[in-house]
C-alpha cells in the first residue's frame, strides 16, 4: 500500500469505501454486482475474509435483507447495486424502509462524472429519484468524498428516527486515489436527531395521567428503535395502565404480559380497538396514529386526551391533535414520566378488556385457531408453528391475509422478533427478509410465513437461502387467491373477483429444484406431523400448507370507518 510523506495510506475510492466500511462496524453486505460499481467488487475480492458480501438474486432482494438484517440487530443494513436498472430496483426496498424507520446504508455505482448527464448507459437520476425516500442521499463524483459521505451516511441513517441513506459513486470515484483517513462524525450542523425534552412537558402529562380513570398506552415501533423495552415495563408496571401495541410495535413486551391487551388496528384485537373511544387518556409511546390505527380520524378518540411520546417533532399534530408532546427519546422519556406519575391499578377498567377478549375468543379466535371445517385455516397453522419453537422464534411475514393472521396468532417472549413491512405494505418483502434476519441473527430460528401470492414476486431468493444455507423455516399458506384483495372483493365489491384467483406452479418442485427439503400439507391429518419435521430440520424448509380459498381475517375495521365499527365478521 503506497504512502504519502506523511505516512497516509493512499488508496482506491473503492478501497476506501471498503475501509470505511469496516470502520463503521459493517461485517456483512447484500448486493448484486455490474459495471458501474464493479472497481469495488474487484477490491472486495481482496477483503472476503473481513466484509462478507451475500450475492442476492434482485437488487429488491438485497435491500430487503438488509432490512431483516436491520431489524433483528438494530445494526445498519448496507447492500450494494450498480446503476441504472441496478439502482431503480432498489427503490421499493428503500421506500419501506422510509415509511417503517429501518436504519439502512444503499451504495450504488454510478457512471463515470465526465459522463453525468449525458445519458450514459445505464445512468439514472439516483439522488432525484431517492430524495423524497430518504433520510439523506449523496453523488460522490471523486475518490477524496468517499469517507466522509460514509461517515455522514452511517450516522444519519442510525440515529434518532432510523431511516434509509443513499450513496452514489461515479464510477471514476472509484478508480481515483485518495489519502485515507477515516473520522467517524457524532454531529452535523443543522441535524438533530433527538429533540431536546421540556421536564414541564413530562409534568403536564404525568399529572392527566394520574388523574385518569380508564387510561390506555399504544405502543409502537419506537420502543424497539429506542432499546426501551425495559422502560417501557417499568412505566406499565407502575402505572398500571393496559397498553396495546401496533402492528410494528409487536414483541415490545411479550405476547403474555399481563397488561398487554392485543393489538390495534384495521385487523387488531376487538378490545383495544373498541375501548380507544372509551378511555379518557390515551398515551402514544413510540408511534405515529398511522390511519390502519386510527380508521376515521373524525371520530377518533375524540373522548381522550392525548399523550405523545415521540423522536420525530414531524408527527405530533400531524394526524391526531396531542394535549401533551413529549418530545425525546423513548428511552430518556419514559423514566421521567415513570418518576412523576403514581403506583396505580386499574381492575375495573382491565376487566372490560377482558369482557372484549372473551367475545372475540368466541366469534373470532376459537374458530380460527380451533376449527370444526374441513378445510385448514390460517390461523391454526400459525397457532400450531408458533407453539412448535417455543413461541420463541422470529417471525417474518409478507404482506396479505397471511400478515395480519400471524401477526394475530403468533406468540412472542422476546424484542425484536418480527419483522414485516407495515406502512409501504410490500409483497415480496418476507422471503428476502427472512434470509436477512437469519444471517443477522443465525443462532434464532426464523420463520417466515408468505402468500402463494408475494411468495412469486421474489421466488428467485431462493437461490440466494440455496447458496448461503441459511436455516429458513418457509411457510407457504396457498389458497390460489390474492387472498386480501379477495376479501376485499367480497365484502366491499359484491364478490367480483377480478384478477385475483392465481393458477400456481407445482411449489414442491421449485423448492427442490433449490436443494430445499419441503413438504405439502393438504390434510389437517397431517399437519402436526409436518409442522415437527420442520421444527426438527437443520436447514432451510418449505411447508407448503393448502388452506380454505376463501377464508377472511376477522375482526375488520372497514376502510374509513370509526375503530368503533370494528367487525366481528
Amino acid at each position: 500500500m503506497e504512502k504519502n510523506k506523511n505516512g497516509k495510506p493512499r488508496i482506491s475510492g473503492s478501497e476506501a469505501l471498503l475501509q470505511s466500511l469496516l470502520c463503521e462496524g459493517v461485517d456483512l453486505i447484500f448486493g448484486y454486482p455490474g459495471g458501474a460499481i464493479m472497481p469495488v467488487y474487484d477490491a472486495l475480492y481482496d477483503y472476503q475474509d473481513k466484509l462478507h458480501h451475500v450475492l442476492t438474486r434482485h437488487e429488491q432482494g438485497a435491500v430487503h435483507a438488509a432490512q431483516g438484517y436491520a431489524r433483528v440487530t438494530g445494526k445498519v443494513g448496507v447492500c450494494f447495486a450498480t446503476s441504472g436498472p441496478g439502482a431503480t430496483n432498489t427503490v421499493t426496498g428503500i421506500a419501506d424502509a422510509m415509511i417503517d424507520s429501518t436504519p439502512m446504508v444503499v451504495i450504488t455505482g454510478q457512471v463515470a462524472s465526465p459522463l453525468l448527464g449525458t445519458d450514459a448507459f445505464q445512468e439514472i437520476d439516483v439522488v432525484g429519484i431517492t430524495q423524497p425516500i430518504t433520510k439523506w442521499n449523496y453523488l460522490v463524483k471523486t475518490a477524496e468524498e468517499i469517507p466522509e459521505a460514509i461517515a455522514k451516511a452511517f450516522y444519519i441513517a442510525s440515529t434518532g428516527r432510523p431511516g434509509p441513506v443513499v450513496i452514489d459513486i461515479a464510477k471514476d470515484a472509484q478508480f481515483g486515489e485518495v489519502e485515507f483517513e477515516y473520522n467517524k462524525i457524532n454531529h452535523i450542523r443543522s441535524y438533530t436527531p433527538v429533540p431536546l425534552t421540556d421536564q414541564a412537558d413530562v409534568i403536564d402529562a404525568a399529572e392527566i395521567i394520574n388523574a385518569a380513570q380508564k387510561p390506555l398506552a399504544l405502543v409502537g415501533q419506537g420502543v424497539i428503535l429506542g432499546d426501551a423495552e425495559a422502560e417501557l415495563k417499568a412505566f406499565l408496571d407502575k402505572s398500571g395502565i393496559p397498553a396495546a401495541w401496533t402492528l410494528m410495535g409487536l414483541s415490545a413486551m411479550p405476547t403474555d404480559y399481563e397488561l398487554n391487551v392485543g393489538m390495534l388496528g384495521m385487523h387488531g384485537n376487538y378490545g383495544p380497538n373498541i375501548k380507544t373511544n372509551e378511555c379518557d387518556v390515551l398515551i402514544a409511546i413510540g408511534m405515529r396514529f398511522d390511519d390502519r390505527v386510527t380508521g376515521d380520524v373524525s371520530r377518533y378518540a375524540k373522548q381522550a386526551k392525548v399523550i405523545h411520546l415521540e423522536i420525530d417533532p414531524a408527527e405530533v399534530n400531524k394526524i391526531i391533535p396531542a394535549d401533551v408532546a413529549i418530545l425525546g427519546s423513548v428511552k430518556h422519556t419514559l423514566p421521567l414520566l415513570t418518576d412523576e406519575v403514581n403506583e396505580k391499578s386499574y381492575p375495573e377498567w382491565l376487566a372490560e378488556f377482558k369482557d372484549c377478549d372473551r367475545i372475540e375468543e368466541e366469534k373470532v379466535i376459537s374458530p380460527e385457531v380451533f376449527p370444526t371445517k374441513k378445510g385448514i385455516t390460517m390461523g391454526e397453522v400459525i397457532h400450531k408453528v408458533s407453539s412448535a419453537f417455543n413461541d420463541d422464534a422470529v417471525l417474518v411475514t409478507d404482506v396479505g391475509q397471511h400478515q395480519m393472521m400471524a401477526s394475530r396468532y403468533f406468540r412472542f417472549k422476546q424484542s425484536r422478533s418480527i419483522v414485516t413491512s407495515g406502512g409501504l405494505g410490500t409483497m415480496g418483502f418476507g422471503l428476502p427478509a427472512a434470509l436477512g434476519a437469519k444471517m443477522g441473527m443465525p443462532e434464532r430460528d426464523v420463520c417466515v410465513f408468505i402468500g402463494d401470492g408475494g411468495f412469486q414476486m421474489t421466488i428467485q431468493e431462493l437461490g440466494t437461502i440455496l447458496q448461503t444455507k441459511s436455516a429458513v423455516k418457509i411457510i407457504l399458506l396457498n389458497n390460489n387467491y390474492l387472498g386480501m384483495v379477495r376479501q376485499w372483493q367480497e365484502l366491499f365489491f359484491d364478490k367480483r373477483y377480478a384478477s385475483t384467483e392465481l393458477t400456481n406452479p407445482d411449489f414442491q418442485t421449485i423448492a427442490k429444484g433449490y436443494g430445499i427439503e419441503c413438504s405439502l400439507v393438504t390434510s389437517r391429518d397431517n399437519l402436526d406431523q409436518a409442522i415437527e419435521k420442520m421444527a426438527k430440520s437443520e436447514g432451510a424448509y418449505l411447508l407448503e400448507v393448502r388452506v380454505e380459498k376463501e377464508g377472511n381475517v376477522f375482526p375488520m375495521v372497514p376502510s374509513g370507518c370509526s375503530v368503533s365499527d370494528i367487525r366481528l365478521e
